[in-house]
């Protein structure tokens, strides 16, 4: 197979995106009006709780099983990694252009966690109906891809709201009221602390104590002054607090999303026998339930790509405080340092025997590496109420260069795999 074939077989999903990209773009504009802010967000309601969950349950169902799960169990470490190295990047971008603090969670997270889910979902079956792709015969093909793009759709959604949804929580209530509330309380400290330098050590610590007393001044206060006899103790007693107060903070119930439900269902009928003997197949007395969580998942992929064009209407320069070197250090990010690094990650795996050697497994391993942030981060910002604008901003040129930067990714990808 020829560098052209897959060439035109890489760019033409991604062609397929943009269309329906634009289309959902025009029907949101305000003289249209057909798809404007009340009906995306009902839309994206109905996806959200049904047409998202029975994609996945529906094509998880139908293809995992035992041997499956021994073959797909490097995948949740792969995006656990996308998530390391990109955290390592966001921060890199948040220092380089001294990002405003309220700002820091939200280019972390975009930097960190990648369109995991909606991306190959509309990507991978679209490669596999194209005459020059490299994975076969195209039923069994969009099948299996189907299936490993929904358990990455599920992890994604997990990793999101578990660890994007914190960081961002935590930077917008730094920069508001808790942040007034701390420099208040930090400089009553050094106040009383300088009227009282003649007492012993441990009045001022007493002191300190009263002050910084409720959970949110304990997470976010620092000490005026650095005491040198510090007690190991109070040390140890203080990062047990700490990580209590983070333990019991976390939003889990966000991160058992429908989509994820549908995952477990998904999983419990393809891994038990008797269950799938009764929904999965042509001749299962039940079959009736699998077609439809099929008829309702095929409707997932154009609902959530009009969606992702109605939502980039949002975004422009104009009206938004977002550095032009924080966009471009996530572009680096996401789209160079990333995808260079699934390279060698995945190879790596491949030699020591941990990915099994399935083209299309392993070019959705690489593709994972590459896509754009996550769509779940501008819901998350509109949730706090910080960095809405910035997050659109970031959206939109990330979309707008993802072009680009899928087809070239795809192109190479299914090259390095074939």
């Amino acid at each position: 197979m020829g560098l052209v074939d897959i060439l035109i077989a890489a760019s033409m999903p991604v062609l397929k995106v943009l269309l329906v990209t634009a289309l959902g773009s025009y029907l949101a504009l305000d003289r249209v009006d057909i798809l404007g802010s009340d009906a995306r967000k009902h839309l994206n309601i109905v996806a959200f709780y049904v047409l998202n969950p029975a994609l996945v349950a529906a094509n998880l169902a139908r293809t995992i099983t035992y041997d499956s799960m021994v073959k797909l169990w490097f995948m949740p470490l792969n995006i656990f990694i996308t998530f390391v190295i990109g955290s390592i990047l966001g921060l890199l971008v948040t220092h380089i252009t001294r990002a405003p603090k309220h700002l820091r969670g939200l280019i972390v997270g975009c930097s960190a966690a990648g369109n995991l889910g909606n991306m190959p979902l509309i990507i991978i079956p679209a490669v596999c109906k194209e005459k020059g792709s490299p994975f076969g015969a195209p039923d069994v093909c969009s099948t299996y891809g189907i299936a490993y793009a929904s358990l990455s759709l599920a992890l994604g959604n997990i990793y999101c709201w578990t660890y994007v949804y914190n960081i961002v929580r935590i930077s917008s209530r730094g920069a508001g009221n808790i942040t007034k509330a701390v420099n208040d309380s930090s400089n009553e400290s050094c106040r009383k602390s300088s009227e009282s330098e003649q007492r012993s050590w441990s009045e001022p610590l007493l002191v300190s104590k009263e002050l910084i007393n409720e959970d949110d001044m304990d997470q976010y206060a620092l000490p005026c002054t650095i005491s040198e006899g510090k007690d190991e103790v109070t040390a140890k007693t203080s990062m047990k607090k700490r990580l209590q107060l983070f333990l019991r903070k976390i939003n889990l119930k966000q991160s058992f999303a429908p989509s994820t439900i549908g995952a477990i269902i998904g999983f419990l009928v393809g891994l038990i026998p008797q269950t799938r003997n009764v929904l999965i197949g042509d001749e299962a007395p039940l079959r009736v339930i699998q077609d439809s969580a099929s008829l309702l998942g095929d409707a997932a992929i154009p609902s959530l790509t009009l969606i992702i064009g109605g939502n980039l209407l949002k975004g422009g320069l104009q009206g938004s405080d977002i550095q032009k070197l924080i966009i471009i250090g996530i572009i680096i990010s996401r789209y160079i340092i990333l995808p260079v690094s699934g390279i060698f990650i995945i190879k790596w795996a491949v030699q020591l025997g941990l990915v099994h050697p399935d083209p299309l497994y392993q070019f959705v391993l690489l593709i994972q590496y590459a896509v754009p942030p996550a769509m779940n981060i501008g819901a998350i910002t509109q949730l706090f109420g910080t960095g809405e604008k910035e997050c659109s901003v970031i959206l939109l040129w990330a979309y707008l260069l993802a072009s680009v930067s899928l087809t070239f990714w795809s192109t190479y990808f299914m090259w390095l795999v074939s």
